[in-house]
């Protein structure tokens, strides 16, 4: 029976399985887009929301239990100083799952998941409209 367990298991046991969300948690929050499979796409993004919530907080605190998931210094620097910042009039959903087809030896469902960027404002300022 489940008894209420979440998530996928991913086909590994439990240290690798969080082993390779630490690492890619890591990688993503310093290349801010990297390429995987669905199903680990849509369980990084779980953990990657955490922490750009946890990132916004920029306390003591939150810092610590980032550090207990990334061990890398920088990318929690980056992290604090940079991403947490960007996105601290953004209520969640800091991700983007974009599908980009099949990997060529397995055929296994390939995406793309990035940072969302802050939407650009459309509007153009008048004196640029004036000079074209």
């Amino acid at each position: 029976m489940r008894h209420n367990k979440s998530g996928k298991r991913l086909g590994r046991n439990t240290p690798h399985r969080n082993a390779m969300l630490r690492n890619m948690v890591t990688s993503l929050l310093d290349h801010e887009k990297i390429t995987t499979t669905d199903a680990r796409a849509k369980e990084l993004r779980k953990v990657v929301d955490r922490m750009i919530t946890l990132g916004k907080r920029a306390d003591l605190h939150a810092r610590r239990q980032v550090l207990s998931v990334i061990r890398d210094q920088k990318v929690v620097a980056k992290l604090f100083d940079q991403i947490g910042p960007r996105y601290k009039d953004r209520p969640g959903g800091y991700t983007r799952i974009i599908k980009v087809g099949s990997r060529l030896g397995d055929n296994a469902p390939q995406s793309i998941i990035a940072l969302v960027e802050e939407e650009v404002s459309s509007s153009i300022p008048a004196a640029t409209v004036a000079a074209v």
